[in-house]
């Protein structure tokens, strides 16, 4: 099924949080939800336009998260919302713990479809959490699949575009893998015959899921939730940003949009090395150095990390 594109880049792909003062509390409330979870690294990046930033990495059952603290510019909205697959094969209270993580995720939170049994799922609900995230908690058969999936929601203009994204992200990336497509039927109104009712495919080790609602929703793609590209080389960042990138004025330190308004962040590996494993000079420089680019220059990064 997967296939590879010439040139054999060795990316991960992984969901960025953008908090505006909160991004340590989320982590550290989400590692209290989830198993297997752990905060990886914390680390404060001083004199950004938004003040100091926090910026943490950490893991949700296996999978790896970032997240920043950098001021009040973005709101997070369900268009990218979190599969959680909770698998009776796999977990042997399976039932007990997801109504364990709807409660937690409850708290203060927000729900968008109540935790029930849906045609598709005996047991399965979507919930906002007090930070703006969503998760759509499902007792599955996962056979096999992660437990963690973006989910990409394709809505107003967007929406009738979740096949035609789908195929343009897997021509992209270099190591994918082309999962279930399932579409809407007749009766399904407002969901217009034949679009995306569920879809899901691998980029780069990453299973990710999309779907078109024709809902009126009063949200869409923005910044608040990007999904950072790990690039080794130069030249892979070129080949990301000159693929992905549709929207010049949303450029910047590292950031692009691509056509569909979906935030991608093109970033060297070597960038989140410095960053963490830096002297709190190099990071100063290195945070000054990054701040007046739009694509990441790795070889200017790393000047400025040797001062």
């Amino acid at each position: 099924m997967s296939h590879t594109k010439s040139g054999s880049f060795t990316g991960s792909i992984i969901p960025h949080l953008w908090f505006d003062k909160e991004a340590k509390e989320a982590a550290e409330f989400y590692c209290s939800v989830f198993p297997d979870s752990k905060i990886t690294s914390a680390t404060t990046l001083r004199n950004t336009p938004s003040g100091d930033s926090d910026l943490v990495t950490f893991t949700v059952w296996g999978h790896s998260f970032m997240a920043i603290s950098a001021g009040p510019y973005f709101k997070i909205n369900p268009s990218i919302s979190f599969f959680v697959n909770i698998d009776p094969s796999r977990e042997k209270n399976a039932r007990a713990m997801i109504d364990k993580m709807w409660s937690k995720l409850s708290e203060g939170g927000n729900v968008l479809m109540p935790l029930d049994t849906y045609p598709f799922s005996e047991r399965y609900g979507w919930i906002q959490d007090k930070y703006g995230v969503t998760w759509q908690l499902m007792l599955t058969n996962a056979a096999g699949n992660p437990t963690i999936v973006p989910s990409l929601l394709f809505v107003g203009e967007n929406c009738g575009k979740a096949e035609e994204a789908r195929e343009f992200y897997l021509s992209v990336f270099r190591h994918t893998q082309p999962g279930s497509l399932f579409r809407y039927g007749p009766g399904h109104e407002p969901d217009r015959e034949g679009t995306v009712m569920f879809s899901d495919f691998m980029l780069e080790n990453t299973w990710f899921a999309a779907m078109d609602s024709a809902l009126e929703h009063h949200f869409n793609f923005n910044e608040a939730i990007s999904l950072m590209v790990c690039c080794e080389t130069q030249e892979e960042i070129d080949y990301y940003w000159e693929k992905l990138s549709a929207v010049p004025e949303a450029e910047q330190c590292g950031w692009l949009k691509d056509k569909y308004g979906v935030s991608w962040q093109i970033s060297p590996n070597a960038l989140d090395e410095m960053m963490t494993k830096g002297t709190p000079e190099q990071r100063e420089r290195v945070t000054q150095a990054f701040l007046k680019m739009k694509k990441f220059d790795l070889a200017e990064l790393q000047k400025a990390f040797q001062g």
